[in-house]
């Protein structure tokens, strides 16, 4: 009970991250992004872009640490036939859900709006998109073949891939756990520095052939951002072994705070540098942002993941009704948020605000409408099994 007591902090932590998440999408349609999304407002708010490059240098990270913890824990526990078949529920079902019937409807609109697909109405473009079946009009100009399309479910898809493969390792390496359990020994501030370093080198090496950004449909169903895996799949390893090394219980407060701080100046800086448009004050050119932007980001990503868990197992380390409530609820509210987003964006597309008070307007009402309809959606016994 104790241990299940010490780990509210993390419930919280992935409350939080999914509340960040929702808000990164609400700005999709109000700040300076080079993505796609079914509402596209005409007038931008400029602090949404460097408020869109900090959250993307840490926070999907930061899930796949706390997941990589978790799967250790979970594979402990039951493992590996309830272990599997957990995940291909939870995690597989929801990918098929989503691919086969939401994201379709959320990429139409998409397109729709952008006058690409002609007209060509939902069916047909379902059928040609995801089947590449029949014959496209003659003022077609979407999508050319059908490809890997999880939209926010790349997530949900990556941590199925990693699950597999994890449990595939230990089906091979058959162990029992305590012998590959080695507590203590927290990295010092070096060892961090220094795997900072070796992540910027890989991120941008690989970003020189994929920037960021770029997707593919990798095997032909594997939705990914080549760009981003050494820093995902690197913080996903390091979740698994902080469960074994006990390093989320065991870092020092001290080691929180000093990287917490590296994290708020790098964010600072980069709001400054963003904002006024350093780059072109200080000459700086591409080559040169090659070299920075990953280390930037590395230092970014590991004083966030390293701070806000300490900060949070320190501050945050309880779970009152509402706390519970929305525990239970944070998977199903990552799931579905999207359409309450495009939904609420768009019954106030026509209202005059600036574009950053819109920001704010629509994330104060879809982050407590997404987790109630998430309450609503998990009424049923069986859907609760899996979400």
């Amino acid at each position: 009970m104790g241990e299940a007591r010490r780990l509210y902090f993390l419930d919280n932590l992935r409350i939080g991250l999914t509340i960040l998440v929702i808000a990164h999408h609400v700005g999709q349609a109000y700040g300076p992004t080079g993505g796609s999304w079914p509402i596209q407002e005409p007038v931008r708010a400029a602090v949404l872009g460097p408020f869109f490059t900090v959250n993307r240098s840490f926070f999907m990270s930061l899930f796949f640490l706390i997941s990589g913890y978790l799967m250790v824990m979970s594979y402990d526990r039951g493992g590996p036939g309830r272990f599997l078949k957990g995940r291909l529920l939870r995690l597989g079902v929801p990918l098929v859900l989503f691919f086969t019937l939401v994201i379709p409807l959320q990429q139409y609109l998409c397109h729709c709006r952008t006058g690409e697909l002609g007209d060509a109405g939902f069916w047909k473009y379902y059928t040609l998109y995801y089947f590449g079946a029949g014959e496209r009009p003659a003022d077609w100009r979407g999508p050319a073949w059908p490809e890997a399309n999880f939209g926010h479910l790349w997530y949900v898809e990556h941590l199925l891939i990693f699950s597999l493969c994890y449990a595939a390792l230990r089906l091979v390496w058959r162990r029992p756990p305590a012998e590959n359990s080695a507590p203590g020994g927290s990295p010092g501030h070096l060892t961090i520095v220094v795997f900072a370093l070796v992540l910027a080198l890989a991120s941008g090496t690989i970003r020189i052939w994929y920037p960021i950004d770029k997707w593919i449909g990798f095997l032909g169903f594997i939705q990914v951002a080549f760009a981003d895996v050494p820093r995902d799949l690197s913080f996903f390893v390091l979740g698994a072994v902080a469960y074994r090394r006990g390093w989320f219980l065991g870092l020092s407060k001290e080691m929180g705070r000093v990287w917490l701080l590296v994290a708020v100046v790098a964010a600072v800086l980069w709001y400054a540098f963003s904002l006024g448009r350093l780059w072109q004050v200080l000459h700086i050119s591409r080559n040169a942002m090659g070299v920075i932007y990953p280390v930037w980001e590395a230092l970014l990503c590991c004083g966030m993941c390293i701070g806000l868990l300490i900060l949070f197992r320190e501050r945050l380390n309880y779970q009152g009704r509402l706390g519970k409530m929305l525990a239970e609820n944070q998977y199903a509210a990552y799931l579905f948020h999207v359409p309450v987003v495009v939904f609420v964006q768009y019954l106030v597309a026509g209202i005059m605000l600036w574009p950053f008070a819109k920001f704010a307007l629509v994330t104060a009402v879809s982050v407590p409408l997404t987790f109630l309809l998430s309450a609503a959606l998990r009424g049923p016994a069986v859907v609760r099994k899996i979400l």
